[in-house]
């Protein structure tokens, strides 16, 4: 049977075919949805994971159980779990673990443009880079098999494109590969130096395996067509070359990115005239052809920055630049915003409004930094806030504190706030820190998280109270607000920045996009009222724009939140 599928979905179904028992990860767009398809199949084990180190862990700890697993996360999450995924390199499996990582080239939902080819390299893993859905199902399948040949964890790496693009998959059964029965081996999981000094050697010989086993690869593939120009390229970089170029350039598509296949390299390059390397981000493969001695073109052609495209393929290496037909007026900028009735609008209005300093976090209040809340002053990575704040705070003194706060999501408190949180306390800052609780894990996709009370697949499950948590490591106050109700936000905004220590505020309203949500009526404006004096315009609302010099709501946008009409003083906003 052959049907279409998005990429990550291929990597589910490669999952389930081949027999993966155990899936543990974190959301993070673009990986997301390898662990929401891959929760469909009732024969693997699936969780979302606090954070991506615990998502690590636990896949290697279900591998040394006997069974074989998979963690899927984000370029920005494999630094997060750096920490595990060095070592597991020297520990290796015992069934088959696969750790899929999604690059974000073009920095569609990141914050930064990073190429995980590198932590192939640096923790000397192998990596395998599928270019279509087809090669996402079976790169899956292959990974667990060479993970269980070589006793190493693979590295699968897919990019925006390929996780989020569709072609066709051919489905197969699924295969049951026996348990893997456990036995103790100290020298094998136990990383104390004496043992890891030995497991080195051992590493360091698997590469050499590796690199051999890369020359002979057949998902290393020689595609030959005109010999005068010589393509080297993988993953999503592939796609943009054949349709650009077609028969007109040979390839060598490269479906293993590390080790690279020495031999297959130079075999290629002697067939051809011209050899080129295209590959989006760092110049990885470039370098390593230019160690062999062979002459090779990259990155004076093609950019370090972004995402490569059919086009500018075409136009670098052949000179065609497509025509293309500019519209009569330029479009309206259309910036991203935080949904009408989201639950954080009011809080950084409020924020904005008393000219507070905030160190923000990752998710989708991000979006609190545009204009006109600009509410925001940092975002660096997840849990960075809080730890970030306690810092700012130390060395600027009390003047600083009685006018910054950290903000910071439910799922990103869990995932990293918590030492934070625990750092401010125990080394006796005075910081205040408020956790914006929407019931979910919003940016990604509305995911369960700890503190939701429902796993992955909706059921109930424990639920952690944030407010405990706090109460836990050393914080006294701690409040709990609704942030529609402006008044009591600012009321207790100011009494938190100014008590003597320590404070937490918890922000708490369901995120409007939840389906048990039920919006109040809309609101309009009643034009003779309104005095055009924008006062509504300053919370960035969605629903609400100036129309002929009045101020207009949207009915199908709003859902009744109010915010607007506390800010009226003409009495212009009814229901």
């Amino acid at each position: 049977m052959k049907t279409l599928l998005l990429g990550n979905a291929a990597v589910a179904r490669g999952l389930y075919e081949a027999g993966c028992g155990a899936v543990s990860s974190y959301p993070g767009t673009p990986s997301t949805e390898i662990t929401e398809e891959a929760a469909k199949f009732e024969e693997i084990y699936c969780e979302w994971a606090p954070n991506e180190k615990v998502a690590m862990e636990v896949a290697l700890g279900a591998s040394i159980g006997g069974t074989r697993s998979l963690c899927a996360m984000k370029h920005v999450g494999l630094n997060v779990a750096a920490d595990p995924l060095f070592t597991a390199s020297y520990t290796g499996v015992s069934a088959g673990m696969v750790i899929a990582v999604a690059d974000d080239p073009g920095m569609h939902s990141s914050q930064n443009e990073q190429d995980s080819r590198h932590y192939a390299a640096a923790s000397k893993l192998p990596m395998l880079e599928p270019a279509d859905s087809a090669e996402c199902k079976a790169f899956t399948k292959l990974a667990f098999e060479l993970s269980e040949r070589f006793d190493t964890p693979v590295l699968l790496r897919l990019s925006t494109r390929v996780s989020h693009s569709q072609s066709i998959v051919e489905l197969a059964e699924r295969e049951e590969p026996a348990p893997v029965p456990y036995q103790k081996n100290t020298p094998k999981y136990v990383m104390m130096p004496g043992f890891a000094k030995k497991k080195h050697v051992v590493v360091e010989e698997r590469t050499r395996k590796l690199a051999e086993y890369a020359d002979t690869a057949p998902i290393n593939e020689e595609i030959l067509g005109d010999t005068r120009l010589g393509i080297i390229t993988s993953g999503a970089a592939y796609q943009y070359a054949r349709e650009a170029l077609g028969d007109s350039a040979s390839y060598l598509k490269l479906g293993m990115v590390h080790p690279l296949p020495e031999e297959k390299i130079r075999h290629f390059a002697g067939q051809v005239e011209k050899l080129v390397v295209i590959e989006e981000l760092d110049d990885v493969i470039e370098t390593f052809v230019k160690k062999l001695g062979v002459p090779v073109q990259g990155k004076e052609l093609f950019p370090w920055i972004g995402e490569i495209s059919q086009n500018m393929v075409a136009d670098r290496l052949r000179g065609i630049r497509p025509e293309t037909t500019a519209l009569e007026e330029e479009l309206p900028v259309r910036p991203p915003v935080m949904c009408a009735g989201c639950p954080h609008r009011g809080m950084f209005y409020t924020l904005a409004k008393n000219k507070v300093t905030v160190l923000g976090d990752i998710g989708c209040y991000t979006l609190g930094a545009s204009a006109p809340l600009s509410a925001m002053d940092t975002t660096i990575c997840m849990g960075a806030s809080i730890s970030g704040l306690h810092g700012f705070n130390k060395v600027r003194g009390k003047e600083s504190e009685q006018r910054s706060v950290a903000v910071i999501g439910d799922s990103t408190f869990m995932h990293s706030g918590m030492t934070g949180l625990a750092n401010i306390s125990y080394n006796g800052g005075n910081s205040t820190v408020i956790i914006l609780d929407n019931s979910i894990t919003g940016m990604t996709g509305h995911q369960q998280n700890p503190t939701t009370g429902y796993n992955i697949k909706g059921e109930p499950a424990a639920k952690i109270s944030l407010e405990k948590v706090c109460e836990a490591v050393g914080i006294r106050r701690v409040s709990v607000v609704d942030p529609y109700d402006l008044k009591e936000f600012d009321r207790v905004l100011k009494e938190e920045l100014a008590a003597e220590e320590p404070s937490v505020i918890i922000s708490r309203r369901p995120c409007a996009l939840l389906k048990y949500v039920k919006h109040a009526p809309a609101y309009r404006v009643e034009s003779d009222r309104c005095k055009a004096c924008k006062a509504c315009m300053k919370l960035g609302c969605p629903a609400i724009s100036i129309k002929e010099g009045k101020a207009v709501i949207d009915g199908t946008q709003c859902v009744g939140c109010g915010l607007c009409k506390g800010l009226c003083g003409f009495g212009a906003i009814e229901e």
